[in-house]
């Protein structure tokens, strides 16, 4: 708890000892609301006490009511009929703007790596036929992560050093069954 203190140091017991003794509950008194009505200005008889508004006739409520629920209603459904309507009118689909630069690249560098494969002899050793078919299969799993993701410079990086890896892998295939060292 914060004790005051005045600038000499002095510590306010005696203050502190009233604020003590004072009630934690202080009842209002009995005239309270009489006094409070006696000082307040006199009302009109013209206007309706606060308990006599809520009894206005069922008649003036069912007409206030429909005043606004009716304008009301008409934008709900307005709104309603723009939010199905309108996405009909809509093209589905925008035409793509045509491939990436990331995606160009990567159709060039598959070209060359189809190239290249064509220029080296075909490999008939069965025990070089699942690490050839592995790269294979994840070089498509590349490009059609790339065909997701046309911006991704990883996945390019990725095709590149898969095709590297796989042409490297068939020349070494092919030394190996023609008798040479690898």
């Amino acid at each position: 708890m914060n004790h005051y203190r005045d600038p000499e140091g002095d510590t306010h017991d005696a203050l502190q000892a009233c604020l003590r003794g004072l009630p934690a509950h202080r009842p209002p008194p009995a005239d309270g609301w009489t006094r409070l009505q006696a000082a307040l200005p006199p009302r009109d008889a013209a206007t309706p006490l606060p308990h006599a508004a809520g009894r206005a006739s069922g008649i003036q409520r069912g007409r206030r009511r429909l005043r606004w629920s009716l304008p009301a209603g008409a934008a709900l459904a307005a709104s309603l009929a723009l939010y199905w309507v309108l996405p009909l009118s809509l093209p589905r689909h925008a035409a793509p703007a045509g491939p990436s630069a990331l995606q160009v690249q990567a159709n060039v560098l598959t070209e060359e790596y189809q190239q290249a494969m064509a220029a080296l002899p075909v490999v008939g050793a069965p025990e070089w036929q699942p690490a050839l078919a592995e790269l294979d299969l994840s070089a498509d799993q590349i490009r059609a992560a790339l065909s997701q993701s046309p911006r991704s410079r990883l996945l390019l990086g990725q095709l590149q050093r898969t095709y590297a890896l796989r042409l490297q892998l068939t020349r070494q295939a092919a030394m190996a069954s023609a008798g040479l060292p690898t």
